[in-house]
């Protein structure tokens, strides 16, 4: 009863927190200083936004064969923003409450990462802390940020994008919640940015990078960009020993390659496709396990609806399960990987347009998914027919988004890194 007591306390807390934000309305700007051009205003600029998403997930089946129905407050966020000197120099924020909200995880079969499986993790109350500087060159811009925060690989922080659950491939598309020194250089269409950061993974919402892990990984991704607004991207990352916090682990070698679009008007609001591999390799060199992912997504506004749809097809690896079918073995090593899955899932969803009350907003949705797990070697050490008891799974979700004040439309690009110019979509976008 004292759980349940103080977990109903940190939910309420939560919701409070972001109910406060119309508070700050007045005091918010959505100034653009990522032009093409050097800024003119050298007044101090600040941002300060929240969001969160009440749900309830269905499961049908889960782990185990057995059906599953919950309700969370997921991805809770306060979100601010500073720039100085028309922009040379920035600072930005984010703190995620999902160590208090999620603490079992949020159901969301086919996902896995940081001991957690078939339950997405609560990522770390730090979520991101960066500084930094950006300078115009002619044509150029030239920046240079360091803190905790996303790294430039691959897509999207899935956060950002118009689906509750996340995908299978988070933990190959993208390496979140790192202390990282990044570089970027943008001229024309096109930009280069480079980064050193630690690779262990956390292990729990107040967990901090190891001080003896730093800059032991490296990442590269190359963006250009068209008129029209399409955006394509590669990258390569080198992660040492991530599942192992103290540096025994398999390294992973990180590729990926996608295309974006987004824009405010028209039917075709937001479209993105990408590939992505992981290999995990011994010291030696030698490749112990691959995993690859395919997937796009798009969302399209249609009298006043906007409809969203993803495809994926994604593998993962099968991880030796504790008592708690959900969570997994840690630290990981090689021999507790008991195979290979691949899930092909469907999912879609209808959100209404946003309800708004001062600085408030409102979005109800519905959102299910189509899942067919299937073993890619036999006979398999894991079966996930066997485990779960069918051949296929399926996910309905029902909630509402709430966002106040300014929320910002991409996680993990900094500076020159950032679209300059209409056209590439804007860095931030607000509720009002």
């Amino acid at each position: 009863m004292r759980r349940a007591g103080r977990g109903r306390v940190r939910v309420r807390l939560a919701v409070a927190i972001i109910a406060a934000t119309p508070l700050f309305g007045p005091r918010l700007s959505a100034q653009q200083t990522h032009s093409g051009s050097p800024p003119t205003d050298f007044a101090p600029h600040w941002t300060l936004g929240a969001m969160a998403i009440g749900v309830v997930t269905h499961a049908a089946p889960a782990a185990l064969g057995r059906s599953v129905t919950e309700g969370y407050l997921t991805q809770p966020m306060l979100l601010a923003g500073l720039q100085l000197a028309g922009g040379a120099l920035q600072a930005l924020a984010s703190v995620n409450l999902e160590g208090t909200t999620l603490r079992r995880g949020e159901i969301n079969p086919g996902i896995y990462g940081e001991g957690y499986i078939d339950r997405r993790h609560p990522h770390t109350y730090l979520h991101e802390a960066m500084i930094g500087g950006l300078l115009h060159a002619g044509p150029a811009r030239l920046s240079l940020f360091g803190g905790k925060g996303v790294v430039p690989f691959g897509t999207d922080d899935p956060m950002t994008r118009p689906f509750a659950k996340y995908p299978v491939n988070h933990h190959l598309a993208q390496v979140i919640e790192r202390v990282l020194l990044v570089a970027a250089l943008s001229a024309g269409p096109a930009a280069v940015e480079m980064a050193r950061f630690n690779g262990d993974e956390p292990e729990g919402p107040a967990d901090w990078p190891n001080s003896g892990r730093a800059f032991d990984s490296w990442s590269v991704r190359i963006t250009a960009r068209t008129p029209v607004g399409i955006e394509t991207s590669v990258s390569r990352a080198r992660v040492e020993s991530p599942e192992f916090a103290t540096g025994q682990g398999l390294d992973q070698d990180k590729s990926s390659a996608s295309a974006r679009f987004q824009r405010e008007a028209g039917i075709v609001r937001y479209a993105m496709a990408e590939w992505g591999r992981t290999r995990e390799r011994e010291r030696n060199g030698r490749t112990a396990f691959t995993f690859s992912s395919l997937l796009a997504e798009t969302s399209v506004a249609v009298r006043g609806l906007h409809l969203s749809a993803r495809v994926e097809r994604s593998e993962r690896p099968e991880e030796d399960r504790l008592d708690d079918p959900y969570r997994s073995v840690r630290p990981l090593l090689d021999f507790n990987v008991l195979g290979r899955t691949r899930w092909e899932i469907v999912t879609v969803a209808v959100a209404t347009p946003s309800l708004r009350r001062g600085w408030l907003s409102a979005a109800p949705f519905v959102e299910g998914a189509w899942l067919r797990p299937q073993a890619l070697a036999r006979p398999a050490a894991f079966d996930p027919h066997v485990f779960y008891d069918a051949k296929q799974l399926w996910s309905w979700s029902a909630g509402v988004r709430v966002e106040g004040g300014t929320m910002r439309r991409r996680f993990g690009r900094y500076g020159a890194a950032l679209a300059a110019g209409p056209g590439h979509g804007s860095p931030v976008r607000s509720s009002q």
